[in-house]
């Protein structure tokens, strides 16, 4: 298979493609991920991706990186969405307001083909719901350091999965990469992919 340069740091991302056998190095996209209101949170999430993919491209142009992808994963709770906090106090924050609530977790991914030039996005969308949360339980999480650099202020992976009573959807998009949608971009572009 050939490798593929993924425009993220996300440690999740990268265990989820050496889990598929796929080849890749990483480069950080010098993108910022702005909340922009008025906009649909799955357009968002794809406009993200593919921001990534495109900051990535610029400085690769000279450099020949066959297959490009990017990916973004934000959370929506009443029409409202939740990125990375940006300090413990918006991460308590975010935890009390999905306590007992359902929330969807929105994941979108953007490959670009260099032989080819052309850009496709995919979008999975779950739910999670989440048991009533007391401000101990709260607290004993937040000092875990898990809500850092991670939309929403958690990582399902991780401890918070105590909190988390049912799911919907894609617990790999949950993570940040949905495996069946990644699967069909690279088939949709005729990446070779040996299971």
């Amino acid at each position: 298979m050939e490798p593929i340069l993924l425009a993220s740091t996300s440690p999740r991302r990268q265990e989820i493609l050496r889990t598929l056998n796929i080849p890749f190095s990483v480069f950080a996209p010098d993108y910022n991920e702005p909340v922009v209101e008025g906009i649909p949170p799955s357009e968002l999430a794809e406009l993200h991706a593919i921001k990534k993919v495109e900051s990535v491209m610029r400085i690769h142009l000279q450099f020949s990186a066959p297959w490009i992808l990017g990916a973004d994963t934000l959370i929506c709770l009443d029409d409202k969405v939740f990125g990375k906090p940006k300090d413990r106090d918006e991460a308590k924050e975010m935890l009390e307001l999905f306590s007992g609530a359902t929330h969807q977790v929105i994941t979108a991914v953007c490959l670009f083909d260099a032989s080819t030039k052309y850009t496709s996005t995919k979008t999975s969308i779950s739910t999670v719901t989440f048991m009533n949360l007391d401000s101990e339980q709260i607290d004993n999480y937040l000092d875990t350091g898990e809500w850092q650099g991670v939309a929403g202020g958690y990582k399902i992976q991780g401890l918070a999965s105590c909190f988390i009573s049912k799911i919907c959807g894609s617990y790999s998009g949950i993570v940040g990469l949905p495996i069946h949608e990644l699967y069909a971009i690279l088939r949709e572009h005729g990446y070779v992919f040996r299971l």
